[in-house]
């Protein structure tokens, strides 16, 4: 792991585009030496056109990359996708056929078949699909995809109990940041004070995404996981961490103790927990009533670690809980960062 490995970000200057970068500066393994957005930005530094809004300085050597157009080639073996869903497609998939692993933070390619949707404690072996894609598609370099910023933490804590007990059910009310619109995202005026009950496309993608990433890996293609899950989101007036409250259903009814205690010891394979980004534990209990707070407990495990708390009987299923995760960081960038740290330890990345 001496070596590290050339990488660049795409989109670059928005929000999870400046998450990547600070995350990346001074990452062990990888080296950011691109940085890429808009024609408008290209060509002028980066510390020129970046509204940095990161809480620790931007680095000089960052800040004096010239950013790059969208478009192959860029010096760099991995590839971070922060772009809109809009613009991503075609160049995302450029990228991939010009030989470039292709990390993306974007829906668009996550539910295609041959795509592995990868959060590395659930489902490392997902990224197999990688081999198919480059067969069928006659690519040398691929695209990967990490989920929803919201099914991200849902999907950790459901991983160990659907693993234990069969998961057949599952309700689930998000309350949302308002930084998972992106900035400057919700108007003021709209959010202040106020609760949004509709955020566009996101209950579709977390009753999708999650039955793919719990599915089973078949040749070439994810079997979803027979879970009916059913989603409503909410945005609210907090900056960062999506609470979701969840209520499983189960083909073996677990006690409240051997639910938490699931939980509690649940780890991702060997190689995923030796990643620099992997945090120990995975999933933090907290047995305090009034927790897990977004204010309190999104940094566990440097933004990693998915908090759960309030595991309790359920009336109308079998077990309920409260599930908190740092949406930009185990739901964006730092998810992005972990699946390319697990690519580097398989010895996918040359």
């Amino acid at each position: 792991m001496t070596a590290r490995v050339p990488v660049a970000v795409l989109g670059a200057t928005g929000t999870v585009g400046q998450k990547f970068v600070r995350l990346l500066a001074d990452h062990p393994w990888f080296e950011l030496v691109a940085v890429a957005a808009s024609d408008q930005s290209a060509g002028r530094s980066y510390g020129e056109v970046v509204r940095w809004r990161e809480p620790v300085p931007l680095p000089s050597r960052i800040a004096d990359l010239v950013v790059q157009r969208c478009a192959p080639p860029l010096d760099a073996r991995v590839v971070f996708s922060a772009l809109d869903a809009e613009v991503a497609g075609d160049i995302e998939q450029g990228f991939a056929r010009a030989g470039a692993l292709v990390v993306t933070n974007t829906r668009v390619h996550r539910m295609e078949p041959d795509v592995p949707l990868v959060v590395p404690e659930v489902n490392a072996r997902h990224v197999d699909l990688i081999d198919a894609q480059r067969r069928e598609r006659g690519w040398t370099g691929a695209i990967l995809a990490n989920p929803n910023c919201s099914t991200a933490a849902l999907v950790v804590a459901l991983a160990p109990l659907h693993a234990a007990f069969g998961l057949e059910k599952v309700f689930v009310a998000t309350m949302q940041a308002a930084s998972g619109a992106g900035y400057p995202g919700v108007p003021s005026l709209d959010i202040l004070a106020n609760v949004i009950p509709f955020i566009g496309g996101e209950e579709e993608k977390m009753e999708r995404e999650t039955v793919k990433i719990l599915g089973t890996l078949g040749k070439g293609s994810v079997t979803p996981a027979e879970i009916t899950l059913s989603a409503h989101c909410n945005r609210v007036p907090v900056i960062d961490g999506h609470m979701e409250v969840v209520s499983a259903g189960f083909r073996e009814v677990p006690s409240v103790a051997a639910a938490t205690r699931a939980l509690s010891r649940f780890a991702g394979p060997d190689v995923v927990r030796a990643l620099p980004s992997s945090p120990t534990p995975v999933i933090e209990i907290e047995q305090r009533p009034d927790r897990p707070q977004p204010r309190l407990d999104i940094d566990r495990g440097g933004g990693m670690a998915v908090t759960v708390g309030r595991v309790r009987p359920c009336t109308l299923l079998d077990i309920r809980f409260v599930v908190l995760g740092h949406n930009t960081i185990r739901g964006a960038a730092g998810a992005g960062v972990q699946i390319a740290e697990l690519l580097k330890a398989e010895g996918r990345l040359g």
